[in-house]
């Protein structure tokens, strides 16, 4: 099942972070991203990834100029090519969170559905939840102190002791 990250756009000039509109928030699949592999300059203009798109015609310009200097058969240079395409498709959603991170967008968190549509539903779900929590309290609310425990071992650790959800050695 496909994992998407979620990342909230900065706020706009006279907005705070609390009014940021749910409605521009962006969910990025992980995983191979196809068209990012079959095309990739036009996915990057797309998704307005121009210092990616920049740095990938340098990039490929580069490494393609430089295998006909040095008298690279057309197979080989076709083989790189495909090479580097295969690397945008499973890099495209790395390279995105990452433009995203350098234009201060802020990451939310992750969520699992099975297409964007459903990560949506889950996430604002979710995500509305935590907002009628983090509601502030009424003035006349105090919030009780909570109580720890202290932890259940009784003695110190033995060779035979289990570990994890099971019940103490000996015990039924």
């Amino acid at each position: 099942m496909p994992t998407f990250t979620v990342h909230e756009p900065p706020p706009r000039k006279g907005e705070t972070t609390s009014e940021t509109s749910p409605e521009r928030f962006v969910f990025v699949r992980d995983g191979f991203h196809f068209w990012a592999f079959l095309l990739t300059p036009v996915w990057l203009l797309v998704h307005r990834l121009w210092f990616i798109l920049f740095c990938y015609l340098v990039v490929t310009i580069a490494i393609a100029v430089g295998l006909k200097l040095m008298g690279a058969p057309p197979s080989v240079e076709t083989v790189v090519m495909l090479l580097i395409a295969l690397l945008m498709g499973f890099e495209a959603p790395t390279l995105w969170r990452w433009n995203l991170t350098r234009r201060k967008w802020k990451a939310l968190g992750f969520v699992v559905g099975d297409d964007a549509e459903m990560a949506e539903r889950h996430f604002y779900a979710q995500w509305a939840d935590r907002q009628t929590e983090a509601a502030p309290p009424s003035p006349s609310f105090t919030p009780a102190v909570p109580a720890y425990s202290t932890p259940v071992r009784r003695g110190p650790p033995s060779g035979s002791d289990v570990i994890g959800l099971f019940p103490e050695p000996g015990q039924r």
